[in-house]
């Protein structure tokens, strides 16, 4: 059974609040007393009360303190808070805090201070949360409410808007965009391939390629009027990228073909088909491009490492970069591949060697026996990529250079038994020619600023002077008199 604590620490939105605790001869009083109370204001207020409440300078103030105390550190205003309204002999004094992080915080700021948290502390922060307006009569109930609500937009703001250039949400959309296209694409290319092969079912055989087939398809449709298109050849030659003796073969299989007859319905439905499925492969083309100037602008040395996709996949089953960077090598070994784990763990059987990593090419050049060591290594130089990724100010692709070196280096090692170089003198090459690579990507980073301000500048002058021009009246033609005519 936890202490009975002597105050209590209540977060608000407005600010900190002391709450002092009855006092109790053992925690399992106050328990029963707390749950009996909950329902009824008056009750509680009878076991809780406000001792000491610091509201928030302003709504900056308040954003400042709710990011400390979610990443568990104590700001400055809360240890100002406690330092002036807990007892000065703090030896026996006991506080009940909501988070355990937060503990370790305050143990540093007050050494002599016992914390205590879990338990009877949250059922009565449960209580003080639903009771608070009557607890604090003094403040004003209607700033409360405006007080929550500000600081939860400002929090979430801050939050979604964290870290604006690494754009780690993007590429996770992306990543799985591609996915879900990749099956589509074979989906419906096996479609149009058994459609089609009802009229001209020999060109599977000569385009096995699904983009290929479909733009033919589109360009031949009815093989019995390609003689009314004089333009056929050369349009199938551009398709085929120019290979003279595919063409003809493919002519002269329509010349000559088994299929059925269809009626120019079904053929203009089949045209329309052929013609989505083709332009869904080359937006996949283009969605893998993006993905892959995403991925150098967010995790370079992961992409140079192990490619943008096997990389963005990686981030995207993390959760973001930040959580991928937080993995050990052992986890992202076998990301990917939660099931087999827990199935092995379950049946006694040898655990997965890798999960996502399989699809690297590094896994694939590996022989047989050396697979395993192999996946272990490249998740170890994975998670070295992801941290300098996530956590340099300006990430670039030279440390994922170096550290693919050494994976090949290390593959050659299995091989051959050459002895690669030693770690720290690879990250040290690394880190020497990292700096050029920096000072470069800052110059451009400030080149592209001016540039854009520079636009901004100018358009804005060209807005005023519009406005300007709008807002000035025209000048009157002036009549003419008539003694002036006579």
């Amino acid at each position: 059974m936890s202490e009975v604590p002597h105050f209590v620490l209540y977060e608000h939105a407005a600010g900190y609040a002391l709450m002092k605790i009855k006092e109790f001869e053992d925690a399992g009083l106050i328990v029963q007393e707390v749950d009996a109370a909950h329902a009824d204001g008056y009750k509680f207020s009878q076991i809780v009360e406000l001792k000491a409440f610091d509201p928030f300078k302003n709504t900056e103030a308040a954003l400042e303190n709710c990011n400390s105390i979610s990443e568990g550190l104590a700001h400055p205003d809360l240890t100002n808070f406690l330092q002036k309204e807990l007892p000065k002999k703090k030896k026996h004094v006991v506080l009940g805090i909501n988070d355990s992080k937060l503990a370790g915080s305050l143990t540093e700021a007050f050494p002599d201070l016992k914390l205590v948290f879990g338990g009877v502390i949250t059922e009565i922060l449960r209580g003080t949360r639903v009771h608070f307006e009557r607890l604090a009569k003094d403040l004003p109930h209607h700033s409360l409410s405006k007080a929550q609500l500000s600081l939860g937009h400002s929090y979430s703001r801050s939050k979604v808007k964290f870290d604006v250039h690494r754009v780690d949400n993007m590429v996770i959309q992306s990543i799985a965009l591609l996915d879900q296209l990749d099956k589509d694409i074979n989906l419906f290319g096996m479609r149009i391939r058994e459609w089609y092969s009802y009229h001209y079912p020999e060109l599977f055989r000569l385009a096995p390629d699904q983009y290929k087939y479909s733009r033919l398809a589109v360009a031949i449709l009815d093989r019995n009027k390609m003689a009314e298109n004089e333009n056929l050849e050369n349009e199938i030659l551009e398709i085929l990228d120019n290979d003279a003796e595919k063409t003809a073969q493919i002519i002269e299989a329509a010349r000559t073909s088994m299929g059925m007859d269809i009626s120019d319905l079904d053929l203009e439905n089949i045209k329309r088909f052929a013609a989505r499925v083709a332009s869904l492969m080359e937006y996949r083309q283009q969605l893998h491009e993006y993905i892959k100037d995403r991925m150098d602008h967010c995790a370079p040395s992961l992409s140079a490492l192990i490619g943008e996709q096997v990389g963005a996949r990686l981030i995207s089953h993390a959760g973001s970069l930040t959580n991928l960077a937080k993995y050990p090598a052992s986890t992202v070994q076998i990301l990917g591949a939660e099931k087999a784990l827990f199935r092995a763990l379950k049946t006694r059987s040898n655990t997965p060697k890798y999960g996502l990593l399989f699809h690297s090419s590094f896994i694939g050049k590996a022989g047989t026996k050396n697979k395993g060591r192999v996946s272990r290594y490249l998740a170890n130089k994975c998670s070295i990529a992801a941290r300098v990724d996530c956590f340099s100010e300006t990430p670039v692709s030279t440390y994922g250079e170096f550290l693919r070196q050494q994976v090949e280096d290390r593959l050659e090692y299995f091989t051959s038994g050459t002895v690669p170089k030693k770690n720290i003198d690879v990250m040290k090459e690394a880190e020497e020619a990292a700096v050029e690579v920096k000072e470069k990507v800052i110059k451009k980073k400030k080149k592209a600023a001016k540039k854009a301000k520079r636009l901004a500048e100018e358009m804005a002058t060209g807005a005023a002077e519009a406005e300007v021009d709008e807002e000035a009246p025209k000048p009157k033609k002036k009549k003419k008199s008539k003694a002036g005519d006579e």
